[in-house]
């Protein structure tokens, strides 16, 4: 398998349509296009975005090498989205508003949505 395969493959697992996928990264859907129908590599910039914004293994895009994935820790995780969230080209306002909320809670308030958390756990149980 290719990159250029390798790029579709994760597009799908993502289930992304082309457009979507290429707005994330800054580009167009024609060039998703391009790039997995062969007509076009992989650039290193490309890879880059790619990796950074889906948290992609950047050897298994590559090479084929690896998961799909990179492996990140809880502390990872929660650093790699609030990045996310955090950026002024984020489309959805209700989540950065929203960890901007919890931002200001105090341990009283935390305390509180721990228990309504572990109550709504129970429900789906």
């Amino acid at each position: 398998m290719n990159e250029c395969e390798r790029l579709k493959l994760l597009r799908k697992e993502l289930h992304i349509k082309q457009g979507d996928f290429a707005k994330r990264i800054s580009t167009t859907q024609g060039h998703i296009s391009d790039i997995e129908n062969g007509r076009k590599g992989l650039s290193d910039r490309t890879i880059k975005l790619i990796s950074y914004e889906f948290g992609v293994n950047e050897e298994w895009l590559r090479n084929g090498t690896g998961e799909m994935f990179e492996e990140l820790d809880r502390d990872e995780e929660i650093v790699a989205w609030s990045s996310k969230i955090t950026r002024s080209d984020y489309d959805k306002q209700f989540i950065p508003e929203f960890v901007h909320m919890l931002s200001k809670l105090d341990e009283k308030d935390w305390e509180t949505l721990e228990k309504i958390a572990k109550m709504l756990a129970k429900k789906k149980d």
